[in-house]
Formats: structure tokens, C-alpha cells, sequence
């Protein structure tokens, strides 16, 4: 930990130095620039280095032409408290560190990062079918923004003071809570580390990630480029399933923090097992956020931002996708009919191709899960399923995992697609009559992630901001998720705030109340 080490002294001679390493770090060859999948295969990130896992080994496939393009390993349990116990020791040294100095060491990992975007675009679209252009790119370039705002809020890590009474000072400190636990859903595999390990390590914890196993290389690259500006054990990637490595990980006595994203049932396991051990979590589960659509707004402009809001670029796999929507009645027609003819425009097929506009499921898995939901509709009576956009006519692309948008109306709201999470490119449309009971219907579900409003009446955009029961809502706009904006949900959607500085602080961080009594001589 030769770089810790400088960082701990503040002669001047070491400051010199430490302004001489940084500036090498920045302007390094890149420790490893693998351009293939293959390098990071069976491989795991433990003290700083890039291991070769004992586990057992399963194929990791293109998901538009189902060719294997890696290997995914499953960590051995000795692999597992290998990467706690060093993470463990490497706390003990990275929480003695300023929160300033931790946000130098950060820093320097944004612009490692921005040297290798359109590698990580690249190994993030080979293993999960995101297309380059629409997606991969975009997200690679999240996790910069939100590695590089956590870099900054180091003066943000302090306490309150106040005068207790005459002779006591009482004042509270935030210190590091230990080893966090960081479990990863596949859709956005890099935002989603960006949320878990920004804040953690700027208020001085460690991590061992494990990221889904659907895509779990992508994340490796990412903490593989890092670790030349980090100390080694700071930052660990484990991969596996979640029923074996993520158990075992949240199991291990090291680990005082668990933050999860991903579906509502392994949500509940996870904050079983944590509870079990009387340790902290943080849920991101899933959502069925609705839209609604007023009388009064411009129906093509709302068109085209639901492609946005739906996620179709992503094929839908996303928790805040838009997939319930409501339009008032005397438009619900006409915003049909241009809805579907926006996403006809839209292109289906290479993910490589930067005419892409849609790539790919994730898995076969997935595939079948919304199949399987599309099903169902197809068997109601007075349901109407509108496929849109087509399917790529490239041979090489027959078997891969494309789905054609399908818009889906004349179904009841209480029907099992309308109120599960499907994560797929299936959006349900709804006609409403008034406010009352358009906001009854969207709060009618378990999930509660967030709304989105379309509407120019202050008046009514209020109500429903008063009136919907989702933890983020937007008017007149569907943004992804913003650095420095919480994000997090209600009811089943979870618990805990991400993306922000209340999720450092309130999350990552754990309250030291003193109260300090004057000494008895002062008052002689």
C-alpha cells in the first residue's frame, strides 16, 4: 500500500511525491487493456489483483448471436472471505485517510476511466446486447459522472455541534461503517456499481462487489482499470450466483453493510439475512411506474419522449420504465396511433451497429419471462397486443434474443401483466376520465419507484405530485436518473436513497454521538 502510505504523511517532501504519483497514474499506460472477453474470463478482483478463480466455470454468450464470447466463474467460498478479510484490512487504512484525499484517489479513477470508454462500451454490449450507440455508451459515461460527483462531496462528511448545557459540548462525527456488501442486477450493470461504490468508499468503507452473473465482466473491467488508482483491497469484484457467492458474502461476519438492486423476492431474502445478522441494508427493487398523460399536452412531443421514458432502447429492462400508461380519454386514440408509428421508426438488430436503435434481452431466461407475460394478454378477450418497429432479417441474428416492442390495451388493471414487473419492451396503455381515478389507478400496485406527468396545468401537475405514491416524479420529462438527485421508492420498490449526497451520509455512513464535559478546573 505504498500510495495509502504517502497519502497518510504530510510532510512536505511526501506531498511532493503524492502529486508526482498522481500525476503518473493519470498518464500511465493502462495496466491491462484486454480486447477480448476471453482475458477477463473465470477472473476475480481480490487486493488489487486480477485473480484466476478455483470455481466452477459456465459460458457467458452474445445475446444477438448466442456465440460464447467468455466464462463466468463461480467463486469458491475461500475466494469469498479472501476478498472480505482484505477488504476488512484494507478499511482499516483507507478510513484514516481525509474524506478530501479519498476524493483525489476517486477522482483519478474518472479520468482512468474516460482513457477506456469505448473499451468498457464495447465488453458492456458483447455480453448483454445493449446497442453501442443508444445505450453502452451513455451508461460507461454515468459512471464517470457519478464517480466524479461522489469525488467531490469529501467536505460533505461531517457532523453537528451544540452546546448540551453550561458544561457539556455535545457534538456527532460520521465515521465509515466497515466492509459493504455491494450485490448488482444486470440491466445497468455499471451505473449501478457507480451507485453502490461512489458513496461507499468516499466516506472511507471498502467493497466487494458481485454483480449479476449475466453481466459481470463488464464490471470486472471497470474495477480492473480503477485498481491502478486505488489501494489494493479497497475496491473487490467476486462473481457467482446469488443464491451461493451472494449469500456467502452477505454471511461473512466482515461484511456491516449489504446494498442490493434487483427483483422484490431476492430482495426479501437479502434483507432476511442481513436482518439476521443485525447489519444495515439498502433495497432497490423493481417498479411499474405509471405515466400519465393529460388532455392538454402536446401529443407528439409526449410520443416521442415515451420512447425514452419506456426504456425501448434497452428493450424495457429497466426498473423506472414508463410500462403503464395513461391517457385522458379524448386523446387516448390519437397518442396510440403515434406512439406506435415513433417506435416503428426505431431500428431493431446489431447492437454493434451504429444504426441501432434497440439491441437485444439479456438472456434466454428473460426472453421466456416475457414471453411469457405476452401470453397471457394474448389469451384475454378484449386485450389488443400492437407489435411494433421489426425484427432484424440478418441470418446471424435468427437466434438472438429480439423482441419487437408490443403496446398493450384493453386489458383490466388488475390483470397479472398489468401488475407485475415484466422488465421487458411491454408497455399497457389505459384510457382516463378524471383525476381521482387515474391516480387511484396508478397507486394501484405494490411497487412504488416512480411517475412520470405530462400536463401544462400547474393545478393539476400538483395534485398528482401530492397524490402519487412513488418516490420520484417528474413533470413534463423523463430524465434518467442525475447525480445529486435521490432516487429511491416506496412500498415494494425498497428502501434507501442512491445518487446522492443524503445516500453518503444517511447510508454509508454511521452517527458517533460525544458529549464532552469541560474540565472540573476551569470553573476554580
Amino acid at each position: 500500500m505504498r500510495g495509502l502510505i504517502l497519502r497518510l504523511c504530510q510532510c512536505p517532501n511526501c506531498d511532493r511525491q503524492l502529486k508526482e504519483n498522481m500525476t503518473s497514474i493519470l498518464t500511465a499506460d493502462p495496466i491491462l487493456e484486454p480486447r477480448y472477453m476471453e482475458e477477463l474470463s473465470n477472473r476475480l478482483i481480490i487486493d488489487g489483483k486480477l485473480i484466476l478463480s478455483e470455481g466452477i466455470s459456465q459460458p457467458i454468450v452474445h445475446p444477438a448471436t448466442l456465440q460464447v464470447v467468455g466464462h463466468l466463474a463461480e467463486a469458491t467460498a475461500s475466494e469469498i472471505a479472501w476478498s472480505v478479510s482484505n477488504a476488512a484490512k484494507a478499511q482499516n487504512l483507507w478510513a484514516k485517510i481525509s474524506p478530501q484525499e479519498r476524493g483525489v484517489f476517486l477522482r483519478a479513477c474518472t479520468e482512468k476511466l474516460r482513457h477506456h470508454r469505448e473499451e468498457l462500451a464495447y465488453l458492456l454490449t458483447l455480453e448483454a446486447g445493449k446497442p453501442i450507440r443508444t445505450e453502452s455508451i451513455g451508461e460507461v459515461n454515468f459512471l464517470i459522472k457519478i464517480l466524479d460527483y461522489y469525488s467531490g462531496l469529501g467536505t460533505e462528511i461531517k457532523g453537528e455541534t451544540a452546546v448540551l448545557n453550561s458544561t457539556t459540548l455535545m457534538y456527532t462525527l460520521r465515521e465509515p461503517i466497515g466492509v459493504v456488501a455491494a450485490i448488482l442486477a444486470w440491466n445497468v450493470p455499471l451505473a449501478l456499481m457507480a451507485y453502490k461504490i461512489g458513496p461507499s468508499l468516499m466516506a472511507g468503507n471498502t467493497v466487494v462487489v458481485k454483480p449479476a452473473e449475466e453481466a459481470s465482466l463488464s464490471v470486472l473491467q471497470a474495477a480492473l482499470i480503477m485498481q491502478a488508482c486505488l489501494p489494493p483491497g479497497v475496491l473487490n469484484i467476486i462473481t457467482g450466483s446469488g443464491e451461493k457467492v451472494g449469500q456467502s458474502l452477505i454471511q461473512h461476519p466482515a461484511i456491516q453493510k449489504v446494498t442490493f438492486t434487483g427483483s422484490v423476492e431476492t430482495g426479501r431474502l437479502v434483507s432476511i439475512q442481513a436482518a439476521n445478522r443485525l447489519i444495515p441494508v439498502s433495497l432497490e427493487l423493481g417498479g411499474k411506474s405509471p405515466m400519465i398523460v393529460c388532455e392538454d399536452t402536446d401529443l407528439e412531443e409526449v410520443a416521442k419522449q415515451t420512447l425514452i421514458a419506456m426504456r425501448f432502447t434497452r428493450q424495457g429492462q429497466s426498473c423506472t420504465a414508463t410500462s403503464r400508461i395513461f391517457i385522458h380519454r379524448n386523446r387516448f386514440d390519437d397518442f396510440c396511433h403515434l406512439l406506435k408509428t415513433e417506435i416503428d421508426k426505431m431500428i431493431i438488430g446489431n447492437p454493434f451497429d451504429q444504426k441501432t436503435d434497440i439491441g437485444t434481452v439479456i438472456s434466454a431466461a428473460q426472453f421466456k419471462k416475457i414471453q411469457y407475460f405476452l401470453d397471457l394478454a394474448s389469451r384475454e378477450k378484449e386485450a389488443r397486443i400492437t407489435y411494433c418497429s421489426a425484427l432484424p432479417q440478418e441470418e446471424k441474428l435468427n437466434n438472438g434474443w429480439f423482441l419487437q416492442p408490443a403496446l398493450i390495451t384493453g386489458i383490466s388493471h388488475h390483470h397479472e401483466v398489468v401488475q407485475e414487473e415484466i422488465f421487458g419492451p411491454v408497455a399497457c396503455l389505459f384510457p382516463w376520465d378524471d383525476l381521482q381515478s387515474v391516480t387511484q389507478m396508478a397507486n394501484d400496485t405494490r411497487y412504488g419507484l416512480a411517475a412520470t406527468i405530462w400536463t401544462h396545468d400547474l393545478d393539476i401537475a400538483n395534485f398528482l405530485i401530492d397524490n402519487l405514491k412513488a418516490g420520484l416524479v417528474q413533470i413534463n420529462q423523463h430524465l434518467p436518473v442525475q447525480p445529486g438527485v435521490s432516487f429511491g421508492g416506496y412500498k415494494y420498490s425498497g428502501f434507501g436513497k442512491e445518487a446522492s449526497l443524503e445516500a453518503m451520509l444517511d447510508y454509508f455512513t454511521q452517527k458517533k454521538t460525544v458529549l464532552l464535559k469541560k474540565p472540573e478546573s476551569i470553573f476554580v
